[in-house]
C-alpha cells in the first residue's frame, strides 16, 4: 500500500529512509487525552483489568461500544493472590540460593532439601497459573518443548 509515486516497499516514506515499522503504519494516529485524578485512574484501570482489556481497548469499548479490531485482550489477574504468590516465590528463591551457595562452597548436596525446593517451586508455579486463569502447568521441563 504505497502512495502514488513511492517505490514499492517504502510505505509512503521519503526516499533514502527505511520502510516504516508495522506500528507506524497503524491507522490509529489520534489520541484523546483525559486528565484524571489518581483515584479515577485506579478505578478505570481496575475495570479494564476486570474486563480483561487494556486501558485503551476498555476506553474504546466504553466510548464506541467496541474495542476495535486488533485490540489486545488481557487476562484479569487476582492481585491479592499474586502478592501472596510473590512472597512464596521469594522464599523458594532464597532456599534455592542457599542450596546453591553451599554446593559452590563444596558442602555435600542434601537431596531431600533439593526435592523440597523443587516441590515448593512446582507449587508456586501452579499457583501463578491459577491466579492468571491459565491451564495447570505440565511437569517441570516440558514448557516450551515442542516434542
Amino acid at each position: 500500500m504505497s502512495a502514488e509515486g513511492d517505490p514499492a516497499g517504502q510505505g509512503g516514506n521519503k526516499p533514502n529512509r527505511p520502510p516504516r515499522k508495522k506500528s507506524q503504519k497503524r491507522q490509529r494516529s489520534k489520541q484523546l487525552k483525559t486528565p484524571l485524578t489518581p483515584d479515577e485512574y485506579q478505578k478505570i484501570a481496575a475495570k479494564a483489568d476486570a474486563a480483561g482489556m487494556t486501558r485503551a481497548a476498555y476506553s474504546r469499548t466504553v466510548m464506541l461500544g467496541t474495542p476495535g479490531p486488533r485490540s489486545r485482550r488481557r487476562m484479569p489477574a487476582d492481585a491479592e493472590a499474586l502478592r501472596e504468590i510473590l512472597g512464596q516465590l521469594g522464599r523458594v528463591g532464597n532456599n534455592i540460593n542457599q542450596i546453591a551457595y553451599r554446593i559452590n562452597k563444596g558442602d555435600p548436596c542434601d537431596l531431600p532439601e533439593l526435592r523440597k525446593a523443587l516441590d515448593d517451586y512446582t507449587t508456586v508455579r501452579a499457583a501463578i497459573h491459577e491466579a492468571l486463569g491459565l491451564d495447570p502447568p505440565g511437569p517441570i521441563g516440558t514448557e516450551g518443548s515442542k516434542a
